[in-house]
């Protein structure tokens, strides 16, 4: 076959991009695009049209379409089988199929398309290799630049530790009442020891000043090629991985990578003089064929007094929980008053709270294996297929009172088969390909958002994809025991105070 010209334009016509492969002058290939829709014939279900000198096969997408331009002897059977592979790289680039989204990534699409078709002939590339070449990922360059950093520290330290030495020689001479060793070399006049460790000293302290570390950006696009010029702890990570795969890395001054998760910041919060942290923390371990096999939850209010006349309250405790959580009061507190009136105070009224510290005055826990106390199902289904496997992901949000955010489903893959093939997918994903991990990230799932899924194909057994591991932090807490008020002892006046609420996940595991 010979492939005259790849577009995506306009139902009239308009070209969004286009690549040509054979010499073709602008104006010619915008007049096959704009004589493209009136050759249509809306009454035939083939998806293509012929004229005197040219084929075009095409596709629709949304409110665009994807044309191949070919000449009338090239194989009817391979250009459609050419325009499936077009059709499908565009979603990689683009999240949706629009005019705007299109022209933003037009290079992107046209160092794609270069791969598929050289000088009018197809390539015999398939998604994941096109994905490869375009990345242009450097091992080689990763490593040096790795190398060159811990060098530089290396040298940094050292400099360190000489200007310490010098400091350390300026003041024993000075306290032995005699001169400070000097430097001089080529010519240049002696400079006194104790000018050039001050002169030295100085720019380490200078070079020394903590840095504000700026948020870390959440990536705009699905693209992973090595970014030119980064710097920090990206590169001692990357330096710990090069040890641990055997490369020979002649460095003494990397960090260790830590192995903790990272912790998760909650935003400013104005505290008034009683301030309340509501934390709960779920662990869900579930079989990949359904059921529940363990869900464990534990929470705790924790009371933080901050001024002094406020350290004899009580709080107002609102339980509307109805799943059997088992609550349990600081042996601090007056059990019978909790009991009795839902209200949180010292066993003696003439006592006070402590100040400017944390105090857990309540906790619950919930033990269940009752599958409808799940709050977000997950559904993995692999199927071999002849080329490995299919696999379906979907979750659904049970608790429907609960806003979860920065969800991470985080799937394992075979490793040494390359990149997984994603089809259709709510949200987006990351592929990690050293640690062998697809993770499907989805900034909310709430009522209005309360069930997608993932798609992908990859070389491999159904086996290789579990366990599958769910991370989330929601604002709202699942048990639903909130503080509604807080009173003074004396006077049962009201007092003003600030809720802190958080869920969090400690293992929630597919096996």
């Amino acid at each position: 076959m010979v492939l005259l010209a790849a577009a995506v334009c306009t139902k009239a016509g308009k070209a969004i991009v286009s690549r040509q492969f054979v010499e073709m002058t602008r104006t010619r290939i915008e007049g096959l695009l704009a004589a493209f829709p009136k050759l249509m014939n809306t009454g035939k279900q083939h998806t293509f049209v012929e004229t005197e000198s040219v084929r075009y096969v095409y596709q629709p997408m949304e409110k665009l379409y994807m044309v191949l331009i070919t000449t009338k002897n090239s194989n009817i059977l391979e250009d459609l089988e050419t325009l499936r592979l077009f059709s499908r790289v565009i979603p990689e680039y683009c999240r949706a199929l629009e005019e705007n989204e299109i022209s933003e990534h037009c290079f992107d699409l046209i160092f794609a398309f270069d791969e598929i078709v050289a000088l009018g002939y197809r390539e015999n590339v398939n998604l994941a290799q096109i994905r490869t070449f375009t990345e242009m990922d450097s091992h080689e360059e990763k490593v040096f630049r790795a190398v060159r950093e811990t060098q530089e520290r290396e040298a940094k330290a050292e400099m360190r530790r000489k200007a310490k030495e010098l400091q350390q020689a300026r003041r024993d001479a000075e306290r032995q009442g005699k001169k400070a060793p000097g430097f001089g070399g080529f010519g240049s006049s002696a400079v006194s020891g104790g000018t050039a460790a001050a002169m030295i000293t100085e720019t380490i302290i200078e070079t020394e000043k903590p840095k504000v570390a700026p948020a870390p950006a959440r990536p705009s696009g699905p693209s992973k090629a090595l970014k030119l010029g980064a710097k920090g702890k990206e590169v001692d990570n990357f330096v710990d991985k090069l040890k641990s795969e055997g490369e020979n890395i002649m460095t003494s001054s990397v960090g260790k990578r830590s192995s903790e998760a990272a912790k998760v910041l909650a935003p400013p919060i104005n505290m008034e003089s009683v301030h309340m942290k509501i934390e709960e923390k779920i662990s869900v371990t579930c079989g990949r064929d359904g059921g529940l096999q363990n869900m464990e939850l534990h929470g705790m209010i924790m009371l933080r007094i901050l001024d002094e006349k406020f350290a004899r309250i009580r709080l107002h405790v609102e339980n509307e929980d109805k799943k059997g959580v088992q609550l349990q009061t600081h042996p601090n507190v007056d059990k019978k008053l909790f009991t009795a009136e839902s209200l949180i105070g010292l066993k003696n009224p003439e006592k006070s709270f402590p100040i400017n510290s944390d105090v857990g005055v309540l906790k619950w826990r919930l033990q269940t294996t009752e599958e409808s106390f799940i709050p977000l199902t997950i559904n993995c289904w692999p199927s071999e297929s002849g080329n490995g496997c299919d696999v379906n992901i979907e979750y659904e949000l049970q608790e429907e009172g609960l806003e979860l955010n920065d969800v991470v489903i985080t799937i394992p893959l075979p490793s040494s088969v390359g990149a997984p093939v994603v089809g259709e997918i709510d949200g987006e994903y990351r592929h990690d390909s050293r640690r062998n991990l697809l993770e499907w990230c989805l900034p909310v799932i709430d009522a209005k958002n309360k069930s997608g899924s993932l798609e992908f194909s990859i070389a491999g057994q159904p086996n290789d994809f579990f366990p599958v591991q769910v991370s989330f932090i929601s604002r709202k807490n699942y048990c639903n025991i909130q503080v509604t008020k807080v009173t003074q002892v004396d006077g049962n006046s009201p007092v003003r105070f600030s809720t802190e609420t958080i869920f969090l996940v400690d293992k929630y595991e597919i096996l």
